[in-house]
């Protein structure tokens, strides 16, 4: 099935302007893909964050060894980046669950959710293998390192990973500098003549010994397989322990010479791993030179300071809501909605334990509440009897986030680490005026922009405090506001106390039509379960009919509506929600159309067993046309990947535009790694300028979706020889795939992905500038009749939407020739014939070579681009490998065929010649 766009609603072109949006942003997003906040300065790495998960039992072990992984990295990375970088202060931030000492500072915008090291216990405890989650494709920073408490508390593990400094820095290299690995646990060898195979690493130049041991822990020499000329299944590469290459640090950072990362000089672009395919067979070190910061440095002549490593605790959540209550929130019926929302954040978002007080402001501003604790649901009650009910005057923003933090100096010393969640609709030419008091005071600011002509420094205002940005416009077909209040969580990492949205949906509704739904709400969650149905106009409550997974019926007078928002009907099921499926249906009894919406929010049902979760992030925050966004989902339980889901992307521009978007997790497209739990698709469909919101919905169905292994991880080094004896190491301890792979159930989710800001978009109808997307699946197998099959998914006309007008394939045996640069002068196939289909469709071409070299392990290396039918060229495909072997290794048919995970593996009987067709993963 091909992929389809589909336009939700549309409403006329608002009356912003292209200049209007010509931001000047004082803090700019490393790639846009993370929120890092990991600064380069004069060589040194400043405010690196490793925080330790609320769930990890108090251990000063741990803080000991990232002290000491830290002091041994930085210099190890200065002389592997050639005295260009080191680690310069590194931020710990312990969990509020720790006792208190007086050597931990107050953390202030460090939170555990925005840090670039995780420290937490694996979900099912399947390992401690470190990794780094990586989203984007080559050059592209990760997201986060993830080492588990074992990792750095047990020394044991040392001997197979090596010290805990180095593993850090082949992490680092993933996270910084979009890097991958040099080793692939999958396809452990490639051939490399007759009755000859290496192990895929780089350098070629490690030496070692190849064993197999069996059950009893005896072990002998791997043998080769003659139908294959790769080593027999269960062989494994055992490294020498001295060694005198130097590189890599991607593949084997645990040996003692490892000094270096592989670069031009002795890469390895035979092996079959991640790093070859994902960035078409450059070395570690030249995507790394290609870095900004590297553009941005220079060696430095005298050796590295140590460290500085501050020790920082999470203190409890403190907010105020700076809410504007300026007359143009009368229109449009905003300041209803704003109740509707910010009651629903009091009463169902923020955490137990938090303070929060509320703001309102228009020309000068009001303290409504001061801090409360919420400490139960009357605390809460009484907080929502505080929102603002009516709405006059101008618009001084300034003058809401200075009571703001006088809010927090009532109570505290400091404002530092206090959040300021600010709503507003309206213009301020003097917002500008307290940029200073907002960087000195060390709070976050969080900004909700309602409507098309908020003001324009509120991303400013976000993202120089690490604040989250929001957008909400005033289409009755949209739940963007209580959307946008329900995304600011605390970020604490204790997911059991937070909020999780399994349904979002509004619609205008004509009078005496219905709404329907179905919320799945699984095993994981149920714990708080709160339906809240909201309303535009009636005074009356439209009819509601709930329905629970066992046939129990709720109707409208099993909600409660309260005296503070006459429009807000809620039903809070007690106990912990029966999993299974809830159906909805909601009428609207009102004798004129109005908008009614419908929002579901619950919590974990166990500490044990941690929820399905959704996360979503785009791949720049503002965007310059033609330059595509890349939309992202994350889809995890625990840290384990969930896959098989059904992902939709809901783009809605300012003034009420809606494009729905399927996200995939097939490994085409933007999806760097097939089945990871990260659905992504490229968005191209830009109908205006300025802030576009983004939700995201997650469903769950027919048993097909499960969790799986994460496939990318530090290398577990078997053994060493040593002094030409074996030593081996500990086998590696696997993880119960059955528990892993287990079904998740049904589930529902609904989550805002925040905003972003477009620029430049040109008025009119804009010439077609968007070139297909890079193939990035090209495999090759053998097929009947002595001829190749290459296959790929199809790209589209505009990235990975439409269709493409053709195709170019070219094949080498120098893989650098078909990059893009040389791409056009290599060999071309005669592909008449072939016609694109559309994106997502999975294609193939048959090829039948001809005048093939009978030489010793011959490499052919092919590639594919496309073109759409405006002439837009499409990036250079992954370079996909066939090994051609001697004709004297031949001993089987052509019609087996030996399949490994992520590559394709199949012998072929072509002239009389038994070749190997391998597909990098």
């Amino acid at each position: 099935m091909g992929r389809v766009e589909h336009v939700l609603m549309r409403k006329p072109q608002g009356k912003m302007l292209l200049n209007q949006w010509h931001l000047v942003m004082v803090f700019v997003l490393l790639h846009g893909v993370k929120g890092t906040k990991v600064k380069l300065n004069n060589s040194g790495f400043e405010d690196l964050v490793i925080a330790i998960n609320p769930g990890v039992p108090e251990d000063n072990k741990i803080i000991d060894n990232i002290k000491a992984m830290v002091e041994e990295a930085s210099p190890y990375l200065f002389d592997a980046t050639k005295q260009r970088f080191y680690f310069k202060t590194v931020k710990v931030l312990i969990p509020l669950t720790w006792t208190a000492k007086p050597e931990y500072q107050r953390a202030a915008k460090e939170s555990y959710e925005k840090a670039d090291v995780l420290v937490a216990d694996p979900f099912l405890k399947y390992g401690d293998e470190p990794y780094t989650l990586q989203y984007g494709g080559c050059g592209e920073p990760g997201r986060y390192i993830h080492f588990t408490p074992n990792f750095l508390r047990n020394d044991s593990l040392l001997r197979a990973y090596g010290s805990r400094g180095r593993v850090f820095v082949h992490e680092w290299a993933h996270l910084r500098w979009g890097v991958f690995d040099e080793y692939n646990n999958d396809v452990p060898f490639y051939p490399a003549g007759k009755n000859e195979a290496e192990a895929t690493r780089c350098s070629s130049d490690f030496t070692g010994k190849y064993i197999v041991r069996n059950d009893k822990g005896q072990i002998r020499k791997c043998n080769i397989e003659p139908h294959t000329q790769l080593y027999e299944a269960g062989c494994e590469f055992i490294p020498d322990l001295e060694q005198t290459t130097p590189a890599s640090i991607m593949y084997m950072q645990s040996l003692h010479s490892v000094t270096q990362f592989c670069d031009k000089s002795n890469h390895n672009i035979r092996a079959p791993n991640m790093q070859n395919k994902m960035c078409n067979y450059r070395s570690t070190w030249e995507v790394i030179m290609d870095s900004p910061d590297f553009a941005s440095s220079s060696p430095r002549s005298a050796p590295p300071p140590q460290p500085t490593i501050s020790l920082l605790q999470a203190q409890e959540r403190v907010l105020c809501l700076v809410l504007d209550v300026s007359g143009s929130m009368n229109g449009f019926n905003r300041i209803d909605r704003l109740r509707q929302a910010a009651e629903l954040f009091i009463l169902q978002i923020i955490e137990t334990g938090s303070w929060v007080g509320i703001v309102t402001f228009n020309n000068r501003a009001s303290t409504e509440a001061g801090l409360q604790h919420i400490t139960g649901d009357s605390v809460r009650q009484t907080l929502i009897s505080f929102l603002p009910a009516t709405a006059n005057g101008g618009t001084n923003i300034c003058s809401g986030v200075r009571a703001g933090f006088q809010v927090f100096l009532q109570k505290y010393s400091s404002t530092e680490g206090c959040e300021i969640l600010l709503l507003t609709d309206g213009e301020d030419s003097g917002v500008s005026s307290c940029f200073a008091e907002v960087q000195s005071s060390g709070s976050i600011i969080h900004t909700i922009a309602l409507g098309p002509d908020a003001a324009k420094e509120l991303e400013m205002l976000a993202k120089s405090t690490g604040g989250l940005t929001f957008s909400a416009t005033d289409s009755l077909d949209s739940n963007s506001l209580i959307d946008a209040f329900s995304g600011i969580s605390s970020g604490s990492g204790n997911i059991n106390q937070q909020s999780i949205q399994l349904e979002s949906k509004g619609q205008n509704l004509s009078p005496s039509r219905w709404m329907y739904g179905t919320v799945s709400i699984d095993k994981t969650v149920g714990n708080d379960t709160f339906f809240v149905v909201t309303w535009s106009l009636s005074l009356n409550v439209p009819r509601i009919i709930l329905t629970d997974p066992e046939g129990k019926t709720y109707s409208e007078t099993d909600f409660v509506v309260d005296n503070t928002n006459i429009r807000t009907a809620r039903l809070k099921i007690p106990g912990t929600a029966k999993a299974g499926d809830w159906v909805y249906k909601i009428l609207n009894t009102h004798t004129e159309a109005q908008g009614l919406s419908i929002t579901v929010t619950t919590r974990a049902a166990s500490v044990t067993m941690p929820p399905v979760t959704v996360k979503s992030y785009v791949n720049r925050e503002t965007n310059s046309y033609p330059s595509p966004m890349v939309i992202y989902a994350e889809v995890t339980q625990g840290f384990l990947p969930v896959v098989g889901a059904n992902v939709t992307a809901i783009i809605e521009s300012a003034s009420g535009k809606s494009v729905e978007l399927e996200l995939f997790d097939d490994g085409s497209g933007p999806d760097t790694l097939k089945h990871d739990g990260i659905y992504s698709r490229y968005f191209t469909s830009f109908k205006e300028n300025g802030r576009h919101n983004i939700k995201l919905r997650v469903q769950g169905k027919d048993n097909a979706v499960r969790r799986v292994n994460r496939k990318s991880h530090a290398l577990y080094v078997s053994g060493y020889v040593e002094n030409g004896e074996i030593k081996l190491n500990p086998v590696r301890h696997r993880p119960n795939e059955d528990k892993i792979q287990a079904n998740v159930g049904n589930f529902s989710r609904a989550a805002s992905g925040g905003s972003f800001v477009m620029n430049g978009l040109p008025p009119g109808n804009p010439p077609d500038v968007f070139p297909p997307c890079k193939i990035t699946d090209l495999e090759v197998e053998h097929h009947e009749d002595d001829e190749l099959l290459l296959s790929w998914t199809a790209p589209g006309n505009d990235y990975d939407i439409g269709k493409a007008e053709g195709y170019e394939i070219k094949m080498s045996e120098n893989p650098l020739e078909l990059r893009d640069a040389t791409f056009p002068n290599a060999t071309s196939l005669n592909i008449s014939g072939l016609i694109p289909e559309d994106a997502g469709v999975k294609q193939s071409f048959q090829y039948k070579p001809e005048n093939l070299q009978k030489e010793n392990t011959t490499s052919i290396y092919f590639a594919i681009r496309a073109i759409d039918d405006s002439n837009n060229v499409g990036e250079t495909s992954n370079i996909a490998a066939v090994v051609l072997l001697p004709e004297n290794t031949a001993s089987h048919s052509s019609s087996e065929k030996q399949t490994l995970p992520s590559i394709v593996m199949t012998t072929l009987l072509l002239l009389l010649i038994m070749k190997i067709i391998i597909v990098v993963p």
